[in-house]
C-alpha cells in the first residue's frame, strides 16, 4: 500500500464491500496523513467513505481513553464489530454499516 495506489486500493474496498481491505487503507490514510497531505486528491472519494476516514481519526483520539463509549459502534474497529456479531451468532459479513445496523437491531 503507498500514497499513489492508496486511493484506488479504497475506492475498490468501498465498491466490493470488503471492510477489512477498506479499514487497512484507512488507518494507512490515518497513520500517513503528513505523507499524504499534498500528494494525493480526495476529490473522487465518496462524502460517505470521508466520514469513516474521520471516524477513523476520532478512534485514534479515543485510545487515551478506552471506557468512553464502549458500546459506540460507530467508532469500533470492523475486526471487533465481527467479534460483537459472532458473540450473538449474527452474520459477521457485509459493510461497516450493514454490521453496525445489525448489532443496533439485536
Amino acid at each position: 500500500l503507498t500514497v499513489d495506489n492508496m486511493i484506488d486500493n479504497l475506492l475498490y474496498a468501498d465498491s466490493k464491500n470488503c471492510a477489512l481491505l477498506k479499514e487497512v487503507v484507512i488507518d494507512f490514510i490515518v497513520e500517513n496523513g503528513d505523507d499524504i497531505i499534498g500528494n494525493a486528491s480526495f476529490e473522487s472519494v465518496p462524502g460517505s467513505i470521508i466520514m469513516d476516514i474521520l471516524t477513523a481519526v476520532t478512534r485514534g483520539k479515543k485510545k487515551d481513553n478506552p471506557s468512553s463509549d464502549v458500546n459506540n459502534y460507530n467508532t469500533m474497529r470492523v475486526s471487533t464489530l465481527r467479534r460483537k456479531l459472532n458473540e450473538k451468532g449474527l452474520n459477521v459479513d457485509g459493510s461497516r454499516e450493514a454490521m453496525i445496523a445489525l448489532l443496533k437491531e439485536n
